[in-house]
């Protein structure tokens, strides 16, 4: 399993509507896509307007080929895009360990 990581900023005073749109985008859209496994989404504390967002993908292309290459990616961008400050920063990571 692969964990895609986005740290997400938002412009200030908009995380009420962030709040539903992403949930949305993530219902509605990225479930879809092929290898998606589950997610996470994390609201900073101290920086209300940041926003963790983990996904789990099967393999790596999944996200980086099918998803990112196909046509669920305009769609959820044109979802959860307009709310961004700046472009999210966005990692892959292998799972190393696990607690029971």
């Amino acid at each position: 399993m692969i964990l895609e990581l986005a740290d997400i900023r938002i412009h200030p005073g908009q995380n009420a509507a962030f709040d539903e749109a992403i949930a949305r985008g993530l219902r509605e859209v990225i479930s879809k896509a092929k290898g998606f496994q589950g997610y996470k989404v994390n609201k900073g504390i101290e920086s209300p307007e940041r926003y963790i967002l983990q996904i789990f993908w099967e393999t790596l292309e999944d996200h980086t080929v099918g998803f990112r290459g196909g046509d669920l990616f305009p769609q959820w961008r044109a979802i959860v895009g307009p709310f961004f400050a700046q472009p999210p920063v966005v990692e892959h990571f292998d799972l190393l360990v696990k607690s029971a």
